[in-house]
């Protein structure tokens, strides 16, 4: 297929995160048997909204800031994903944000679409209030494209659930009705869900602990190292430890620390929110990124950004399991090495989409106004996240695919039948055949 080269780079050799999500389901649609028609109908989002906020600051000065918001696909249902506030957002790296989010709904077998939105901003530079009309404003402009059934938001970097309360205050002021639905990740008094907040880390521990079972490995003893000590490292990193594994690397955006002979999470997260980072915690010796991607470990939970394992980074990787907490951590070069070194992958479509499936029901809860216990939360989310990953090892082992591949195979194919049923999309010709001879 065309439009996609050269491992995702552009010139000058940086990772573009749209070309590499445009590459990794090429290499689906292909290993599918697939036709160019569904490359072409999946490789940019539907639509794309760029919007210029102003924002009154405290000082009495204007600001003007850049927000995106980009909607994959909804043939399944509305378009879903998060907010983030970040300094190096850009248009590319929502466009891929919101197709990652298409495949992850669909592998888990939610009733969604991808979205994704994002501003151009540095939350840490902002006072509350200047944060808060930020949010207010980001919404004014996006409102149109957002409702229950067309477009839900939800936290991600730097965003959390006061930010969603503010917003979903926003939309409500506008429209003029209750409408709790429009977004998830909400504080509880304004019906978020019990188990939400943790539901990124439960679901990569899930999947984790699915994997090592596979391998035929024992959680109990396994040494972990999380880059990106935030919500879902944390909360990987608590659980684990939960089933008997040890932290022994970890960072965060101010550098990262190695600690062999294991730290307690507790105790980390404490020092963490006393300090402002993990760096300096008594007992540990500093470190870099690269240090805590290659420490000597059997579980390795990339929870940051995206291009964060490289080929020289995925071959410098001790652990025996990759799970991708973060969206993108892992560049097509890195892929190839780790597949080379049988190192196994639990792509982020599926090790994350634990934060995705308790979104939905978060949505299922506001729309019915029936709410569940945090036991009723988990146990749905784990039925729901076992079931997945043995759906996406058994579409591997029937392919010889990577299990990158398997699960971008396994959620098209969902796509792909609703498209045909929908007269969008041809079967493929042999499928064509079997149907005429039938």
């Amino acid at each position: 297929m065309r439009g996609v080269t050269n491992g995702g780079k552009e010139m000058g050799g940086a990772q573009n995160p749209f070309l590499i999500a445009q590459q990794q389901v090429r290499n689906a649609v292909a290993a599918l048997g697939e036709s160019e028609e569904l490359f072409e109908l999946l490789k940019a989002p539907a639509h794309f909204i760029e919007v210029q906020i102003p924002v009154r600051m405290d000082d009495g000065s204007l600001r003007v800031f850049t927000g995106y918001r980009s909607q994959h696909l909804t043939t399944l249902g509305p378009a879903k994903g998060g907010i983030r506030f970040h300094p190096a957002v850009t248009a590319d790296e929502v466009k891929a944000l919101s197709m990652w989010m298409t495949f992850k709904t669909s592998v888990v077998g939610l009733p969604y679409g991808g979205g994704k939105g994002g501003v151009v901003v540095d939350p840490r530079k902002l006072s509350l209030g200047e944060l808060e009309r930020l949010s207010r404003g980001y919404v004014r402009a996006i409102w149109p494209y957002l409702g229950p059934d067309k477009d839900i938001p939800a936290p991600d970097v730097n965003t959390n659930a006061q930010i969603m309360g503010w917003m979903t205050d926003e939309y409500e002021t506008i429209v003029g009705a209750s409408c709790p639905a429009v977004f998830t990740g909400k504080p509880l008094s304004m019906g978020g869900s019990l188990g939400r907040e943790e539901a990124t880390g439960r679901g990569t521990v899930i999947t984790i602990r699915e994997a090592l079972a596979y391998l035929g490995l024992p959680v109990a003893g396994a040494r972990v190292a999380v880059q990106g000590f935030g919500n879902a490292g944390q909360h990987a990193a608590r659980l684990l430890e939960e089933l008997g594994a040890v932290l022994v690397a970890a960072s965060d955006s101010r550098g990262g620390i190695v600690c062999p002979g294991g730290m307690r999470v507790a105790d980390l997260i404490a020092y963490k929110q006393a300090t402002g980072s993990v760096v300096g915690f008594p007992g540990s010796r500093a470190t870099d990124q690269f240090g805590v991607l290659t420490a000597d470990c059997d579980i390795l939970v990339p929870a940051a950004l995206e291009n964060q394992i490289d080929a020289e980074v995925a071959r410098s990787i001790r652990a025996r399991v990759v799970a991708e907490a973060a969206n993108g951590p892992t560049t097509p070069d890195g892929d190839h090495v780790l597949a080379q070194r049988k190192i196994f992958l639990i792509p982020d479509i599926l090790a994350n989409a634990g934060g995705v499936t308790v979104s939905y029901f978060e949505w299922v809860q506001n729309r019915n106004q029936y709410y569940w216990t945090a036991e009723e939360v988990n146990a749905r989310l784990e039925q729901r996240m076992v079931a997945s990953f043995r759906d996406v090892v058994a579409m591997a082992e029937r392919h010889g695919a990577y299990t990158r591949t398997a699960a971008y195979m396994y959620a098209i194919h969902r796509i792909a039948e609703s498209l045909r049923m929908r007269g969008l999309l041809r079967a493929p010709a042999r499928q064509a055949l079997r149907a005429a001879a039938g």
